[in-house]
């Protein structure tokens, strides 16, 4: 009986890997090795930004070897996806997409990816947990935190995670956490695939601000309306951006930002990356020992 449960998952997972892995890509866009990728939708393929080091002469290896170029359309290093488009998409097929809510912990899932010689791979293992919304150190949003109890081989990176059905559940990345294997969830990938498309860059609420944290004098400690010792002092103000025109000035502290303490950096990207742009968002700033109030409206980060 064992063995015929083993046998029968064992044959399920084969599926599973078989279902999906027709849609999956071996993607040549950089030097020493291909990554993975997933055609989305007709024509688009998903993979994890950090393995794209080049915007042209992007090679795409389909199932059965079949070479494809494709051209960068977009990428969001904040939550390491990138989106190509193929020349011509030779009727690639379409995975089937699980459900967002359906990503349980504990769940057997399949990695996938192309090797070198374009086969199909995988790597078993189990979903090690889920939380709510994860912002990673580059400052993006993943409406879900999946983190995976699997093996992500060199070249993994981009591919999908399958679940036993053979649905694609996320994309998998070794770029968002420091070499740890996350997936990149649906919601996510879909909303940043939308935005890429239809604007090729990702809208992010900006200030126009340099800051570094600074250490509150015992004077302006007590002045503050919460026990804090630090804020964060402002180093550089962007000629015309929000902060300038709101009239935030060099030498400022910021020690509030929407009625939050503001300590360091970080509390501010936190805070920030909360909002969206086009919200007029309320800045607490002490100037030459005088608290003000400052009403910024955020705008989109400019192009680099």
């Amino acid at each position: 009986m064992a063995s015929s449960v083993l046998e029968t998952l064992s044959n399920d997972f084969a599926a599973a890997a078989e279902a999906a892995g027709a849609a999956v890509v071996a993607i040549y866009g950089r030097r020493w090795m291909p990554s993975s990728g997933i055609q989305w939708r007709k024509g688009v393929i998903v993979t994890a930004d950090h393995t794209i080091r080049r915007e042209e002469d992007i090679t795409v290896v389909a199932e059965g070897g079949k070479s494809l170029k494709a051209k960068l359309a977009g990428r969001d290093p904040s939550t390491d996806l990138a989106i190509l488009k193929l020349a011509d998409d030779a009727a690639l097929p379409l995975p089937q997409f699980g459900e967002a809510a359906s990503v349980k912990l504990g769940q057997l899932v399949l990695a996938l990816g192309r090797s070198r010689s374009a086969n199909l791979v995988a790597s078993a293992g189990i979903i090690g947990g889920v939380s709510g919304e994860w912002e990673p150190h580059r400052g993006g949003r993943l409406e879900q935190h999946i983190r995976l109890s699997l093996e992500l081989y060199p070249g993994f990176s981009g591919g999908p995670l399958v679940n036993a059905q053979g649905k694609v559940v996320g994309i998998n990345t070794r770029g968002l956490s420091r070499g740890r294997g996350v997936t990149i969830p649906l919601t996510t990938v879909n909303r940043i695939v939308d935005e890429l498309l239809e604007k090729g860059h990702i809208a992010r609420p900006y200030l126009g601000l340099a800051m570094q944290p600074v250490g509150l004098p015992e004077s302006l400690r007590k002045k503050t309306e919460r026990p804090v010792t630090s804020a964060v002092l402002v180093v550089h103000v962007e000629p015309d951006g929000p902060a300038d025109k709101a009239g935030i000035l060099l030498g400022d502290v910021v020690v509030d930002f929407q009625g939050k303490a503001v300590e360091d950096t970080g509390d501010l990207q936190h805070l920030l990356a909360s909002t969206k742009v086009g919200d007029t968002v309320q800045v607490t700033v002490w100037r030459a020992g005088v608290s003000q109030k400052m009403s910024v409206a955020l705008t989109d980060r400019p192009a680099r």
